[in-house]
């Protein structure tokens, strides 16, 4: 099983990535959240230029915030700083789309931005429309520009099995968050082989799940306030969005339906404010606060985290990979230099 590390994109994030790079990681990726956190593309350039082998992903872009041309330009930008260790991540725009207090886009949106970045970046010409107006865009600037000739990994963000099988039709791989259970990756497996089968692609392709990961000491309680500070932010993101959606509140245990209507009341806001989004996404995916501990239920923390002592957690990535799942990517947020250092012995 790879490692991997993900971080909130900001300016000095590079500074990790060396370290991610000399603890011998696969990869090393930066959210794409335009309004919680900084550009991505900014941050991986600093990390291109800081670092020499491990790749870089984008965690993950969507058609909802930047034109094809766009992304294509700063995807292949990247590539050519960092050639062939780019690894570009597509979703409908979940979490971005949602901070602003919007909708993620379409599944069949998903699948042609997608497609048609696979071709830009890799020097063919694709369809742009605009409105009735519809052309046959290329790259005309190569050469010092854009990198086209190294080949850029691509991840469908996937929550269910329709986006499994995009991925499968376009020959890309899958990547998720927050999902341990390798039940599901099983599925997501099966359906992404199935559909590259179909579609004449190659049925190879890296799985890539995003979570924290917390080994216990002797003795420490699994559901102590340093585990939930270790996968708190992983928590929080799946009780906001059940605040944003309460039809996913309904599907909640007990005490993870009570924690959302707790964190509602905290954040001063309800599922059905139009303005909710202003509060709910405060401090996304960074380290949760101290008065927020109580939200994190023990239920979240078996679920959501990797939680456990080195022997269960050797177990639990074994199935893991048994399942499906090529790389678990890790977002450090207590004392980010110190988890790395505890993932790479872990791992190793």
């Amino acid at each position: 099983m790879r490692t991997g590390i993900v971080m909130t994109a900001r300016p000095g994030v590079e500074d990790l990535a060396v370290r991610a790079e000399e603890l011998g990681f696969s990869s090393f990726w930066v959210y794409d959240t335009p309004m919680v956190n900084g550009d991505p593309f900014v941050s991986l350039a600093l990390c291109a230029k800081a670092t020499s082998r491990i790749k870089l992903g984008i965690g993950v872009t969507s058609p909802a915030l930047r034109s094809t041309p766009a992304a294509a330009a700063a995807v292949s930008s990247l590539n050519a700083i960092a050639p062939g260790r780019v690894i570009c991540g597509v979703g409908t725009g979940n979490t971005a789309r949602r901070t602003l207090g919007m909708l993620p886009t379409k599944m069949a949106e998903l699948e042609s931005f997608t497609a048609a970045l696979q071709d830009l970046t890799a020097g063919r010409q694709t369809g742009y429309r605009e409105g009735d107006r519809e052309r046959t865009i290329r790259f005309l600037h190569v050469g010092p520009y854009v990198n086209t000739a190294d080949p850029v990994e691509f991840v469908v963000a996937a929550f269910g099995l329709k986006a499994a099988a995009i991925a499968g039709r376009l020959g890309a791989g899958v990547i998720s968050f927050g999902l341990l259970a390798p039940e599901a990756w099983t599925a997501f497996d099966a359906t992404r082989r199935e559909a590259a089968r179909g579609a004449g692609q190659p049925e190879d392709a890296d799985s890539y799940v995003m979570t924290s990961l917390h080994v216990l000491a002797d003795g420490e309680d699994r559901h102590g306030d340093l585990a939930r500070d270790s996968m708190g932010h992983v928590a929080m993101a799946l009780l906001t969005f059940a605040a944003d959606n309460p039809g996913f509140a309904e599907t909640l245990e007990p005490d993870e339906a009570d924690a959302v209507r707790r964190l509602l009341e905290r954040r001063g806001t309800t599922a059905t404010d139009p303005n909710r989004h202003a509060t709910l996404y405060r401090n996304y995916l960074g380290r949760i606060e101290p008065e927020d501990r109580d939200l994190v239920v023990p239920s979240l923390v078996d679920k959501l985290g990797l939680v456990g002592t080195r022997a269960e957690l050797l177990d639990r990535i074994a199935a893991m990979e048994k399942a499906g799942i090529t790389e678990i990517v890790i977002q450090p947020v207590v004392d980010p230099e110190a988890e790395m250092t505890e993932l790479a012995a872990l791992m190793s």
